[in-house]
């Protein structure tokens, strides 16, 4: 794990350029919120997302994330079929503020085209360069 400017990137993930991250396990990918988005977002309120069976699209909202301060949509890295859900963020969503690379996980998903998809996210390194070029803005 790299701090950049006080957010967490985590190794072992990939992550999208809309603030997911994805962690590969198997033929499945568990999806989340990176630790800037949800710092970004403040006190999470409310998590929308799809039920098991739900086919969700790369670059496309899945679902909606709110907080005290505005309502986001969750957008896809990744297409493919979702699996499971997290209850656990649908009951408590400041679990995403708590723990957002572990409890604080939304959904897993059986990716339709894993391999084409992972080569368009950036991998942990890629995310720590494009943080650092980010803080500068």
């Amino acid at each position: 794990m790299v701090k950049v400017e006080g957010y967490e990137v985590r190794e072992g993930l990939y992550y999208s350029k809309e603030w997911a991250w994805v962690k590969v396990e198997g033929n499945r990918a568990r999806i989340g919120i990176t630790d800037y988005a949800q710092k970004q977002l403040r006190e999470i309120v409310f998590v929308e997302l799809p039920g098991a069976g739900t086919e969700i699209r790369k670059g496309e909202p899945y679902g909606t994330i709110e907080s005290v301060k505005a309502v986001s949509d969750l957008v896809a890295p990744l297409t493919g079929k979702v699996v499971e859900v997290n209850e656990k963020v649908t009951e408590d969503p400041g679990t995403v503020n708590r723990d957002p690379y572990g409890d604080g996980w939304l959904i897993i998903i059986e990716p339709t085209n894993l391999s084409k998809e992972l080569g368009e996210l950036m991998t942990f390194e890629q995310a720590v360069e494009w943080y650092k070029e980010q803080a500068k803005k």
